[in-house]
């Protein structure tokens, strides 16, 4: 029996790092996509190996067309037909008011985190669609797309925009479920909250975010990769196989 074949969108670090390396141990071939971090990218490769995967690391940036779907067909000419695709690559920018907020900042943002991801949604429906069963259908294929619990909260004071593009992703998911399951491939989406990742300090710059927050948190913790990590798998899984076009909150109460 043929394993699952899964990409992941910037995959390199933090929550897609996670994801790839328990889809490893989990029998899935794992094709990891990153934008700058080939070393990153490389050690999480390695770490899906060393699970018994075989993996790739593919560099290409997630708000350029044609790197999205050289990503895709990469992928599949190194691993064979994907199967499962988690759609997790996004940005913040620096943290501000909306009314401080580089323009440039915020478009970058819509750039990658709603523009890029409906691409990758798009190249992945491609990909899933083919190859059908005899049924014409696409039975057992899933789709995850990375939203935020920012979506539900605003982010005020800090990343407005960033929750506005989070949004659009809860929309996209509804949309892209209800228009794949006829056809068999369950869409869902998975909206964590404060989370242990090296985000914070590189797209934000503010490193000292997750302790600031972390007291207001009913959990009085942030989340660590691999908590997502679990969620993401399970809506990946036949475990959720009656679950679509939901939004699953891994937000430790908020």
């Amino acid at each position: 029996m043929s394993r699952p074949v899964l990409l992941v969108t910037g995959g390199s670090r933090g929550i897609g790092a996670a994801i790839c390396v328990m889809a490893a141990q989990r029998g899935y071939d794992v094709a990891v996509n990153y934008q700058s971090a080939a070393k990153a990218a490389a050690e999480v490769v390695a770490a899906c190996e060393a699970a018994g995967a075989k993996a790739v690391a593919l560099q290409g940036d997630m708000a350029v067309q044609d790197d999205i779907a050289r990503v895709f067909a990469d992928a599949q000419a190194a691993l064979g037909p994907l199967t499962h695709v988690v759609n997790n690559a996004g940005i913040t920018g620096p943290a501000s008011k909306l009314a401080q907020a580089d323009p440039q900042t915020i478009r970058t943002c819509i750039d990658v985190n709603v523009t890029g991801a409906i691409l990758v949604a798009r190249e992945a429906t491609r990909a899933l669609l083919a190859n059908p069963d005899a049924q014409g259908r696409a039975q057992g294929r899933a789709i995850v797309n990375i939203s935020s619990i920012a979506a539900g909260l605003g982010a005020p004071d800090e990343f407005v925009w960033y929750a506005a593009s989070k949004g659009a992703i809860d929309s996209l998911t509804l949309g892209m479920a209800k228009e794949l399951a006829p056809v068999g491939i369950r869409v869902n989406a998975v909206a964590p909250g404060m989370t242990e990742t090296e985000i914070h300090a590189l797209s934000s710059g503010e490193p000292g975010r997750v302790a600031r927050i972390a007291p207001t948190i009913p959990l009085r913790r942030a989340a660590q990769p691999e908590e997502v990590a679990e969620v993401v798998l399970f809506a990946l899984s036949e475990a959720a196989s009656y679950v679509v076009g939901s939004i699953l909150r891994v937000g430790g109460g908020r």
